[in-house]
């Protein structure tokens, strides 16, 4: 760019009229009140991402890793990436075991991100995460990505498989962030959710699947 057109651009951003920034919104206003969903929150949840494209399964802390068999197993999933120092990862493994009853083959997320490109990349068809909890006013999950489990699991294999406790679902974002005390530690990098990766950049089409996983499997985790 020359130095005339780039004044030009300048003067006309200069020119241009400048109108009063919004009001703040205050305490007791619409604006500033959280939605509340009350007995109502998991199926608002749940409506909002199947929406959007994911699937939703309710089920509990004992019997998840047979339900995900049993959906991996109808999808043909042949390897699953999981980490292997959370707990739900040590309780996957523990569940499953060396199994060959067709159960996808466990491929542990244990080395740095350099060593596991090829991995993430090509070496596994799905992956599985833990979630800090969701968002039902806009049926979202809510991530904090660790070293033990990067964000690269969530964005990278054509499978995203979340899970997320029913007790961790709250009403608003500004709710979750209040319950779990958010302003004593906050996370590097926070990670919303609202089904599998899409885009209208295209000719404005909405296209699944472009910047990331293709499906979205989410497990409700009830009491």
């Amino acid at each position: 760019m020359n130095d005339t057109a780039r004044d030009a651009i300048l003067g006309r951003l200069r020119a241009a009229p400048r109108s009063p920034a919004p009001a703040y919104p205050r305490p007791g206003t619409p604006a500033w009140t959280p939605p509340v969903h009350g007995g109502e929150r998991l199926a608002r949840f749940t409506a909002l991402l199947e929406a959007a494209h994911a699937e939703v399964y309710q089920t509990n802390a004992t019997d998840w890793p047979d339900l995900l068999a049993e959906l991996l197993g109808q999808k043909a999933v042949p390897r699953l990436l999981y980490a292997p120092t959370t707990p739900a990862g040590r309780q996957l493994a523990q569940a499953w075991g060396e199994a060959t009853d067709g159960r996808p083959r466990l491929i542990a997320y244990d080395r740095p991100v350099e060593a596991m490109k090829e991995t993430l990349v090509s070496g596994a068809e799905a992956a599985l995460t833990g979630t800090l909890g969701g968002i039902a006013h806009t049926g979202s999950l809510v991530l904090w990505p660790t070293p033990d489990e990067p964000r690269l699991m969530s964005l990278l294999p054509p499978l995203h498989i979340a899970l997320v406790e029913e007790t961790a679902i709250a009403d608003s974002l500004s709710a979750l962030i209040a319950s779990q005390g958010w302003a004593k530690a906050m996370p590097t990098n926070a990670l919303l959710i609202s089904g599998p990766s899409k885009t209208a950049d295209i000719e404005q089409t909405l296209a699944y699947g472009v910047h990331g996983p293709k499906a979205l499997i989410v497990l409700v985790i009830r009491p």
